[in-house]
């Protein structure tokens, strides 16, 4: 039995019914790309239990055996990297941002991707904040389609990196975390972060949807403040 609630069955029922007028090479690629989504999500399920082992005390040597590799590849693999303190949900939209950039065929992720990732993350504080803002998440998406690149003439395989603005973007969002006190990098960092990297495709297309730098930190950090004192309450 399956270790997951998903089997292949699943899948290739999914697959078909999403590209039903496409033929089987073109479901080759769409496959593929679904494949390269679904092993960068399995890297970072064993990234959060590393973590937790980690927290507990475990060494490289004890993780490296519990995964099947060698300390130093182990080590080299998981040790902590700049989404060290992402959430769950936040990790994912890197995910869907890298996917993103694969399904468009771009040699390398933007901060324009980035955003659709937040988009594509409907639990993350992020994309609640963007449509509360918009009124339609529609909206945001037709602007971020606007302003992304012609698609490529193929797909990558493997890593796709990332462009210089968005690993600023990136460490504007733990900057932005670290300014509101708080320990993790949600989604709603990650948008801070792209509005502060102010050049970038993503800070121009939440400039022209109507956001500021100062009235989006406000609204993060009313929400989260709220958030945390209703948990209290609770």
């Amino acid at each position: 039995m399956s270790p997951l609630d998903i089997s292949l069955a699943d899948l290739i029922a999914r697959l078909d019914e999403e590209l039903p007028d496409t033929d089987e090479l073109a479901r080759i690629s769409e496959a593929r790309l679904r494949a390269q989504t679904l092993s960068d999500l399995g890297d970072q399920l064993i990234d959060h239990y590393v973590s937790k082992a980690k927290q507990v005390g475990a060494s490289w040597t004890e993780i490296g055996d519990a995964i099947g590799v060698s300390k130093q590849a182990a080590q080299q693999r998981h040790a902590p990297g700049p989404f060290e303190r992402y959430t769950n949900l936040n990790r994912h939209s890197i995910v869907l941002a890298q996917e993103a950039a694969r399904t468009h065929k771009h040699d390398s992720i933007g901060t324009e991707h980035l955003l659709l990732g937040l988009l594509g993350e409907p639990k993350g504080l992020a994309y609640e904040v963007l449509v509360a803002k918009t009124e339609s998440e529609q909206r945001v998406r037709d602007a971020i389609e606007e302003a992304l690149p012609p698609a490529g003439e193929k797909a990558l395989r493997g890593h796709i990196a990332f462009r210089p603005e968005s690993k600023e973007a990136i460490e504007q969002a733990r900057r932005a975390a670290a300014d509101l006190g708080h320990d993790w990098v949600g989604t709603e960092h990650t948008l801070l972060g792209l509005i502060r990297v102010e050049e970038s495709p993503a800070a121009r297309i939440l400039r022209d949807l109507g956001f500021t730098p100062d009235e989006l930190r406000e609204t993060v950090r009313t929400e989260i403040a709220t958030r945390l004192a209703a948990r209290g309450e609770g």
